[in-house]
């Protein structure tokens, strides 16, 4: 029995990672000539592919439950036409054995997508951003691709971090608690240190209540700010790109300083739950070769897988915003499609029983 759980969990993590790798493939090719339309400054060509070639290990991570999906019906699909899988029952093998075959190598996928999520996605593409802010040049202020972030009464833009935490083209708007603006500053260049930013090359430019303003430029200038190296790096990038404890780190801190952190809530769930959802799309794709799909062709499989695969991601995309506009629980918006496709797997495989 164990040298048929590894024909079947060979034939579908060979089918898996064939997709996977066509799927990346063209991801990349569609993802480098979008970036060829956003060429600027130092920013050519040759900036863009490698650029496209860091976000490689997220685009890995976002796939991954697409391919799982699809390779499961493509390489169990292969054995349904073959009749191997109908040789298997007739020998006594049942579907739970068959599922059980399955799972395994995609339990292994499955921890190596997590692990590439949490330790390198975060540091790839901080290292892809900051390498394209700095070749677009970074030396203006408040550049459109840049990150704000708010801190008391202080409005803060910094147009590229580094992962060792050097920032570039860092922009301060200082108010009142009646919203006046008290000041501007911008510092081509700082370095984090414990509780403070080590500004470089500052010029600032304070407003009185007359309405007369003054200039100041100094070569170095101290800035208090709470915001960590740690923290930095969770503020540079999208919630969906950190690593869970990034993401816990920083809707603390958002809470502690009394603004939103639902969307770092519904990105922690969401990446919490990938596994699950990957496990629950296999699911659906198994139920659906011992059930609808037993005896179609490879291409309706294959348009099955994708059509679902889309619809599930839809779901997650459409019920995830819509809890943060309704106020009901993140957690709600991702476990639900989840919760879906494991009911409809349960159904058709009963129904093939």
């Amino acid at each position: 029995m164990r040298k048929l759980d590894r024909y079947i969990g060979n034939s579908v993590l060979l089918s898996i990672l064939v997709v996977l790798a066509i799927i990346l493939g063209l991801d990349l090719l569609f993802a480098y000539i979008n970036e060829l339309g956003d060429l600027e400054g130092g920013y050519g060509p040759v900036q863009a592919l490698l650029y496209v070639l860091l976000t490689v290990p997220r685009r890995l991570h976002d796939l991954l439950p697409l391919a799982a999906l699809v390779g499961c019906l493509v390489g169990l699909g292969t054995l349904a036409s073959n009749s191997e899988l109908t040789i298997m029952r007739a020998a006594g093998v049942s579907i739970a054995r068959i599922i059980g075959s399955v799972m395994k190598p995609l339990l292994v996928l499955m921890v190596l997508g997590v692990l590439v999520g949490e330790y390198v996605t975060p540091y790839t593409e901080n290292l892809a951003e900051s390498r394209r802010a700095i070749a677009e040049g970074s030396n203006e202020a408040v550049k459109a691709k840049g990150l704000w972030h708010r801190e008391g009464e202080d409005f803060i833009h910094i147009n590229a971090v580094q992962p060792n935490g050097v920032l570039h083209g860092v922009t301060r708007y200082r108010f009142d608690d009646q919203r006046h603006l008290l000041e501007a500053s911008f510092a081509r260049r700082a370095t984090v240190q414990d509780n403070d930013w080590l500004m470089e090359d500052v010029q600032t430019t304070r407003f009185a209540d007359d309405g007369q303003s003054e200039v100041l430029t100094t070569f170095q200038d101290l800035w208090n700010i709470h915001l960590s190296r740690d923290l930095l790096r969770v503020v540079l990038l999208d919630p969906e790109v950190l690593p869970l404890k990034g993401i816990w780190q920083y809707q603390e801190y958002l809470s502690n300083q009394g603004l939103n952190n639902k969307p770092y809530w519904l990105a922690f769930w969401k990446k919490l739950f990938q596994p699950l959802a990957t496990a629950a799309l296999v699911f659906v794709a198994i139920s659906f070769i011992f059930g609808p799909l037993r005896s179609v062709t490879m291409g309706q499989r294959l348009f099955t897988g994708v059509l679902v695969g889309f619809g599930f991601q839809i779901g997650q995309d459409l019920l995830g915003p819509s809890s943060l506009v309704f106020g009901f629980s993140p957690l709600i918006a991702v476990l639900l499609p989840i919760a879906l496709l494991f009911v409809i797997g349960a159904y058709l495989l009963r129904r093939a029983g």
